[in-house]
């Protein structure tokens, strides 16, 4: 008999396979999952397909980061071939489609049993609504022939996991619902810091606000026109936040409306938690979803909100508009009726923080773990 136990052998390394390219919640989230896995003592190998972006600074140091040398998923595959029959990682958590896929014939093609989970976070059905029946079927052809071969698909809403079986043509009960890591530890002490922006500082008018990129998804004229009838009953003042290509159109809506001086769009911000912990109402007018972080986030700190009932997300978040209310999506005159009344009468801030519980990190990484490590 030994005079002491054996020590217990390191834990399995996991992998997770991305694409780095821009400012979105999706970058942010996996940054907050991998710091999830990274303080439940996991070693983590990052293989990036793209590596650029500004959430990328937020990786834990720990974390070994694997270029892959593409900048294209299908591309990126015998490097990722490579790395599966060297590394032997026991589990590789792809985020998003594309990487899925290409996880599944690098999987093939390196011969290993590397457990092979998939994370959607986005509506695609929604996402495609208005694109041709030729385009639907090139997105929706490899999905059919190749989730199967997954060994776990894990969606961010229920709405994101009924989409995807029907597109897969799955059974539902195959596909589980992992809420998003979006309420991190330090993320109401990040929300105190000061907030740039001049009129969230000292009294004013009501301050409405709006965050994302600025792009068709987000549906941010019907913010900016719902705005325009909530001024003709109550002065108050709009910020959208962030960056994209409909900045052009959005600027030009705004001096047709008149609302050059009521309405300011400051751009990108590395620190957004300020706006919306300062924000009298935060609005989301999306189109579409997956699981909207910035809702979570919002709900999280007390901020009254008001969303559309977009595919997927918000109706879950707000249990059908019993918590806060939900409008359809592209309609002015009812967003505009909806910001009204909650400026009036606010939810109380802690049945919003109660909503959004299962979001937090650490609560999520475990999740996860438990799908990536079975017993």
């Amino acid at each position: 008999m030994p005079d002491h136990p054996p020590q217990s052998p390191n834990p399995p390394r996991l992998a997770v396979l991305a694409s780095f390219s821009g400012s979105g919640g999706v970058e942010r989230m996996l940054v907050n999952l991998i710091s999830g896995f990274v303080a439940a003592g996991r070693e983590v190998d990052l293989l990036l397909i793209r590596d650029q972006g500004p959430h990328l600074a937020g990786l834990p140091a720990a974390v070994n980061r694997v270029p892959l040398g593409s900048k294209h998923s299908l591309l990126a595959i015998p490097a990722l071939a490579r790395y599966l029959r060297q590394a032997r990682p026991r589990a590789l958590l792809a985020a998003k489609d594309r990487a899925g896929r290409a996880a599944v014939l690098a999987r093939a093609l390196a011969g290993v049993d590397t457990r092979l989970v998939l994370r959607l976070g986005t509506n695609l059905s929604a996402s495609l609504a208005g694109r041709s029946a030729l385009r639907r079927a090139w997105r929706y052809w490899p999905i059919r022939h190749l989730y199967p071969y997954i060994d776990r698909i894990v969606a961010v809403s229920a709405g994101v996991a009924a989409d995807t079986a029907t597109i897969a043509g799955l059974p539902r009960e195959t596909i589980m619902v992992i809420r998003n890591p979006v309420i991190t530890p330090d993320l109401r002490q990040r929300a105190a810091a000061s907030c740039p922006h001049p009129w969230f500082q000292g009294e004013g008018p009501p301050v409405l606000l709006g965050a994302g990129r600025l792009q068709r998804q987000k549906d941010f004229p019907t913010l900016i026109r719902a705005f325009a009838r909530v001024r003709q009953v109550c002065p108050c003042r709009l910020v959208i936040i962030g960056e994209g290509q409909e900045r052009p159109a959005l600027t030009a809506l705004i001096g047709q409306l008149g609302l050059m001086e009521q309405v300011d769009l400051p751009g990108f911000q590395t620190h957004p938690l300020p706006f919306l912990a300062r924000a009298n109402l935060f609005v989301l007018s999306s189109a579409w979803e997956g699981s909207p972080n910035v809702l979570t986030e919002a709900m999280a700190l007390g901020t009254p909100v008001v969303a559309t009932n977009c595919p997927s997300g918000p109706s879950e978040l707000l249990d059908g508009g019993r918590i806060a209310p939900l409008v359809p999506v592209g309609d002015a005159e009812a967003l505009a009726a909806a910001i009204l009344a909650t400026l009036n009468q606010p939810p109380p801030p802690h049945r919003l923080k109660d909503a959004v519980a299962d979001y937090e990190q650490a609560y999520s990484a475990q999740r996860y773990l438990a799908v990536l490590e079975p017993e």
